[in-house]
């Protein structure tokens, strides 16, 4: 109903917005930037933002523009999980046939990225989301799979991917050794005041919206209720555009937004 009455082709904050259409934030750039460093370095790289900032969005973009010939990239989500179902997803993404001993799929996990690398010049990335939920065995195991040839060489690259607490696990004692190898490290600051403004405009425009369909003060009042996070202006939006075509708002006022805002609340 919406979208024929504010002339727009689809949500434009829906979450499954093409990755073309991506607004390249601050954030964005800076994890891509570093995303594109750690594939030829390889090692352990770590981002952390609060929930809803964009950082799963951005590593899909990253993803979509990998040459296939030279990486691979495998993604997991799944992070609750017991030491062996995380060898089982791991050996699962790299082709390995299914196995029930741990020391068996360790050394074939091993095997199989010192092959991709050293024999079919091809570097396996594997990007564990929501990291901060793995528990302390998975980490310890995960320092021992880096341990190829003594040491001496990083023949995949691993992408640590979670909340700010993440960083305070990691910086535990008993983490020191893992931290020691994580090559780069960037933490979401969240969308300015400017950059929320431009992203709503570009997510309207992306959709063949006007955008003279919400007026300045009402996208002031999106960007201070969602305090800088794409997920929540998002859904912001969407319910403000729901409830500003039931009300037949021409133009989406602050007084839709903070009617859309509390409800959520509510929710």
């Amino acid at each position: 109903m919406f979208k024929s009455f504010y002339g727009i082709t689809f949500n434009p904050f829906d979450k499954s917005v093409p990755e073309d259409h991506a607004f390249k934030s601050r954030d964005f750039k800076e994890m891509l930037s570093r995303l594109d460093y750690l594939k030829t370095t390889r090692g352990i790289g770590l981002f952390t933002a609060p929930a809803g900032m964009g950082k799963t969005f951005a590593l899909r973009c990253f993803a979509k523009n990998l040459n296939p010939n030279l990486f691979s990239l495998a993604y997991i989500c799944l992070s609750t999980v017991s030491v062996s179902e995380f060898y089982q997803q791991f050996s699962y993404e790299l082709g390995l046939d299914f196995c029930a001993k741990k020391s068996v799929m360790f050394r074939n996990i091993q095997e199989r990225l010192l092959h991709l690398y050293k024999e079919k010049r091809k570097t396996f990335i594997l990007a564990i989301d929501e990291s901060q939920y793995l528990n302390a065995s998975i980490f310890r195991d995960i320092k021992m799979l880096t341990n190829v040839h003594f040491d001496s060489l990083d023949c995949f690259a691993l992408v640590f991917i979670g909340q700010p607490y993440l960083v305070s696990i990691l910086s535990k004692p008993v983490h020191e050794s893992l931290k020691q190898r994580i090559v780069i490290h960037y933490s979401y600051e969240g969308l300015s005041t400017d950059e929320a403004k431009g992203y709503i405009y570009s997510r309207l425009d992306a959709a063949g919206g006007a955008r003279t369909i919400i007026d300045d003060a009402a996208v002031h009042a999106v960007i201070n209720c969602s305090q800088g996070a794409p997920r929540l202006i998002n859904s912001l939006m969407t319910d403000a555009l729901i409830l500003g075509a039931q009300l037949q708002k021409n133009v989406i006022d602050t007084e839709v937004i903070l009617a859309a805002s509390d409800s959520r609340a509510l929710h």
